[in-house]
């Protein structure tokens, strides 16, 4: 018997650490049986999900959803600690991002780890460490001791990381090494690429070491690996002897397999299929886009290849409906940059910028703003480069540059269809703006894009274009700047004493020799050690006053009309962020990294 299916000992060391009560204890005897015989039920009716080691009685005691003192559930992870710490044995939270594929698939044989619950995770000075679920099977790490001819370290784990994390493992590494195992015969053209779906069903992590053919498993755990960890873009980078596989989470990139550089021609070759780019081209630059279900829920992933030093690099852009389609209450603006904004979306007519760079949150902006206004009364035309999110509130058009199909000669047409508001994906060039300026003066609300450092700059932008500056102070309703600072995790987030002197040399409004408290992660499981967990926005927003259309057509220098929209009220992107640092949103190292220094 494993040390969590012994009910009484377990129930024991629960109730003496009062994170159950008698009364509680008196319920799970009584409700324990039929809840086994339930969940073995549901399980032999899905088969192919069922996890190894049955239903032990840790499992019965956590669907029971018992509240613990403080109101929380009573969940794997809290028993499974309490238990490391009884038994003087450390615990491990597994994060894929922590573990090295070769070691966790390479140290035993599968079926040895499904059956004992056992995944090597990491060697150190010549140590092997070991996630084990059962702390009473030391026989079992005596024969990986013999097997491997290493010292073994155990860490204590919950059974459904270790499951979870072997489906992945386990699964990823058997589609790359049958592959590779194929493509080192015949060539890379035996491979088969399946065929050129463009709306795709990503399989469940369960099912990869299912009948899917290799290279479609390999890419379908990719992208099922990059939702589950929040990613926002996944990059495939072919290097001199591997392929290197990195994703992006809250902005920042990890790296998260090295695969044999055999498959990478196959995995970029599927990606490219189901976007519907031409495979046989991998000398320019191909833009595509997939579609996916994955579990019930629709995404659009954006595939941009490019050529490298050492072939063919895939990026690829998950666009996600729950982050893109947004509550513009919740998005960070202050009280005064909000009513301003929502000034905007009242307005009949006039043009509202919205810059930033690459990365910025620009469309999550736009597309929540379209979102907002749209309603049966109104006509909301769209053109963008290329359609990032199909939305059927809006009627959207994709540039197409081989067809003459362009910001410019689209904007010629657009009047004909009678919109209401028109949303540009960006002004890059005098005809748009010329264009975008003209749609404004016969009535209609415009929304676009520059790239500019601050939202000011976009006056001086339009006038540098060539556009008339009365045209610009006649038209422009307002522009806003806006930029992505990570949150501090709230799990960890902790109080610490602001260094004074360091933030009067960043240019932060504090008094010399105050005593300041500020926020920080102090780094978890939960964040990966970061201390950061998401993003949100800060923002420059300023509206067109008559002061800023006299300086404006008066092609004043860029400084005083800064000056004259900060003494109206506009806040900088360095002072919103300071305040999102007082508020405990963001810490001081974040908004200067994002908001930069005076």
């Amino acid at each position: 018997m494993s040390y969590f299916d012994n009910e009484t000992q377990l129930l024991d060391l629960l109730e003496r650490h009062q994170l159950i009560s008698a009364s509680q204890r008196a319920l799970v005897k009584a409700r324990q049986e039929p809840m086994r015989q339930q969940m073995l039920k549901q399980r032999r009716r899905k088969s192919n999900h069922v996890r190894p080691g049955g239903v032990d009685f840790l499992d019965v005691l956590v669907a029971l959803g018992l509240e613990m003192a403080d109101g929380l559930p009573l969940s794997e992870e809290t028993v499974v600690r309490l238990v490391a710490k009884e038994l003087q044995l450390p615990f491990k939270k597994l994060d894929p991002l922590d573990l090295d594929l070769q070691i966790v698939t390479k140290t035993i044989p599968r079926s040895f780890a499904v059956n004992h619950l056992i995944l090597p995770f990491a060697m150190k000075n010549g140590v092997l460490e070991v996630a084990i679920y059962d702390p009473d099977n030391r026989q079992v790490l005596r024969e990986i001791e013999r097997a491997a001819q290493t010292k073994v370290t155990p860490y204590l784990a919950t059974k459904s990381d270790i499951t979870r994390m072997l489906a992945e493992f386990f699964g990823f590494q058997s589609s790359i090494s049958a592959a590779e195992d194929r493509l080192a015969g015949p060539g890379p053209a035996a491979v088969d690429l399946g065929n050129l779906e463009q709306y795709v069903r990503i399989a469940p992590s369960g099912e990869l070491a299912s009948t899917d053919q290799h290279i479609t498993a390999a890419v379908d755990h990719l992208f099922n690996y990059a939702f589950e960890q929040r990613a926002s873009d996944i990059h495939i980078e072919p290097k001199k002897a591997v392929s290197l596989v990195r994703i992006r989470i809250d902005g920042v990139l990890h790296t998260i397999y090295k695969l044999p550089k055999s498959v990478h021609g196959a995995i970029v070759s599927r990606v490219k299929t189901l976007s519907r780019l031409d495979i046989a081209e991998k000398r320019r630059p191909q833009d595509g886009r997939i579609r996916v279900d994955r579990e019930g829920k629709q995404a659009e992933i954006r595939v941009s290849t490019i050529p490298v030093a050492f072939g063919e690099k895939a990026v690829l852009r998950i666009l996600d409906p729950d982050i893109l389609f947004q509550d513009l209450e919740t998005m960070g603006f202050s009280e005064r940059d909000f009513g301003v904004y929502q000034g905007f979306l009242a307005r009949p007519h006039g043009i509202v910028l919205v810059t930033g760079p690459t990365g910025s949150g620009k469309s999550t902006t736009l597309y929540s703003t379209l979102k907002t206004i749209a309603t049966p009364e109104i006509n909301v035309v769209t053109v963008e480069d290329p359609v990032e999110m199909l939305h059927e509130e809006f009627n959207q058009i994709s540039v197409q540059t081989q067809v003459d199909v362009t910001f410019s000669s689209i904007l010629r047409n657009i009047l004909r269809q009678d919109p209401d508001v028109i949303m540009i994906g960006e002004i890059r060039d005098l005809d748009t703006a010329t264009n975008a300026m003209q749609a404004a003066l016969t009535g209609h609300l415009v929304f676009s894009t520059l790239h500019t450092n601050d939202a000011v700059s976009s006056i001086t932008r339009l006038v540098d274009l060539g556009v008339q500056p009365f045209l610009v102070g006649s038209t422009l309703l307002g522009a806003m700047a806006q930029r992505l600072v990570r949150r501090i995790c709230p799990h960890c987030i902790e109080d610490v004493a602001a260094d004074v002197p360091l933030l009067l040399g960043y240019g932060f409004p504090v008094v010399e020799g105050e005593e300041l408290m500020l926020k920080q992660g102090g780094g978890c499981r939960h964040c990966r050690g970061t201390g950061y967990f998401g993003r949100c926005a800060i923002f420059e927003i300023f509206p067109m006053s008559p002061a800023l259309q006299r300086l404006t057509t008066a092609l004043a220098a860029e400084a005083e009309i800064r000056a004259t929209a900060i003494k109206e009220g506009m806040t900088t992107l360095k002072m919103d962020a300071w305040r999102k640092v007082l508020a405990g949103i963001t810490t001081f190292q974040e908004a200067i990294r994002v908001a930069g220094v005076d």
